[in-house]
């Protein structure tokens, strides 16, 4: 059935939460395997989705500025200075004009490797030169910094709050549009288009708003490493994915395995579904029902979704083929855990069918009609 325009502005009856700051991150290129392409995590994302939950009904909210306190229960201090100064530093330097590289790009990473045999105090000497330093606290080539890198990372954190601050406040439902995306950046560190981890920073906030039990679940393409990490020994804090396998070589190659169980306290609080190339709606939804099982035995008080449609057959980033249908039934499984929900927009890169797929699922997730 074809709906009309006017049923499909009824769809989402959803807050979406919008901080104009996000556009400033313009990442230019990613260099993989030493070689210079285009970025795909692009500003227009944004927009897109923007332009699209708008016209399916949501009502736009404006994200309000907060403070670092949740932001600094999930990231080191030192890191999130880093971040903050690493590009003023960079074009202090003179690097933009010699050699002419326009945006952060590490050479050289303080890995164990390079202090195996050394004293502890060794890897904690700060390097004098930017372009040492600029590798202290990312993890791969791919993830640049420019002069708008940090402005958007931060407000897309505040929009990430303002939307737990409405779950916080009694709406069932509140949808984030984060740019850049943040589940891959560590307590420690960014890579993989990733900054700053806004999943994990809503659901300090909702913790500290007084939910007992939170939910991560993560449906981007790629398993939310840095998600993982933040709360892999915490009994408050579920971790749920279902993902690629990293072991058929796709990102973040060293973790997202189905034996990842969780730590300490943590034991049994982190579930990892990956899946082979070319999985289609039955295996991605079977293992979403899998995660959606665990999730309810936890009982949250809360769920925050880290909504990446990036696992779609048209998506340049994965080798997953999740049709419209499955992402509308995605939000629909996690719907029925019957906890509110914040989601949190993560990956998605084919611009054209980038707001279709997010409708759906968001649409899935609220209990309205799928999209046509």
């Amino acid at each position: 059935m074809q709906l009309s325009p006017g049923e499909v502005r009824e769809l989402l009856s959803l807050p979406a939460v919008w901080a104009e700051e996000c556009l400033a991150h313009e990442p230019g290129a990613e260099i993989w395997v030493g070689v210079r392409t285009p970025g795909t995590e692009v500003p227009e994302r944004a927009t897109i989705l923007r332009d699209a939950v708008v016209a399916a009904g949501a009502r736009l909210v404006p994200a309000s500025a907060h403070g670092d306190e949740a932001l600094e229960a999930v990231h080191d201090r030192a890191f999130l200075d880093h971040l903050a100064g690493v590009y003023p530093a960079w074009e202090e330097a003179g690097f933009p004009t010699d050699p002419g590289q326009d945006r952060v790009v590490p050479y050289v990473f303080p890995t164990a490797a390079m202090f195996a045999g050394m004293p502890p105090e060794a890897a904690r000497r700060v390097p004098t030169a930017i372009h040492a330093r600029a590798g202290l606290y990312c993890y791969d080539t791919m993830t640049l910094v420019g002069p708008g890198t940090w402005p958007a990372a931060r407000a897309a954190v505040d929009a990430a709050l303002t939307a737990a601050d409405l779950i916080a406040a009694g709406e069932p439902a509140a949808y984030a549009i984060c740019r850049p995306p943040g589940h891959h950046a560590t307590r420690l560190g960014y890579g993989g288009s990733c900054y700053l981890n806004n999943a994990a920073v809503a659901a300090v906030a909702l913790r500290r708003a007084g939910v007992e039990r939170v939910a991560v679940f993560d449906v981007d393409a790629h398993h939310g490493n840095g998600t993982q990490a933040v709360f892999y020994d915490r009994a408050d804090v579920f971790y749920g994915s279902v993902h690629v396998d990293p072991g058929a070589g796709w990102f973040p190659h060293y973790l997202g395995f189905a034996d990842e169980r969780g730590t300490g306290t943590g034991a049994g609080h982190n579930r990892n579904v990956p899946l082979a190339p070319g999985s289609g709606d039955t295996a991605w939804l079977d293992g979403l029902a899998e995660v959606c099982a665990e999730v309810a035995a936890f009982r949250p008080g809360a769920v925050i979704v880290s909504l990446g449609v990036d696992a779609a057959a048209d998506d340049p980033e994965s080798p997953l083929r999740v049709s419209p249908d499955g992402y509308w039934r995605t939000g629909a499984l996690i719907g029925e855990l019957g906890a509110p929900v914040v989601a949190v927009h993560e990956g998605g890169y084919h611009l054209a069918t980038l707001g279709g797929l997010t409708v759906a699922a968001l649409a899935g997730l609220t209990g309205a009609r799928r999209p046509q």
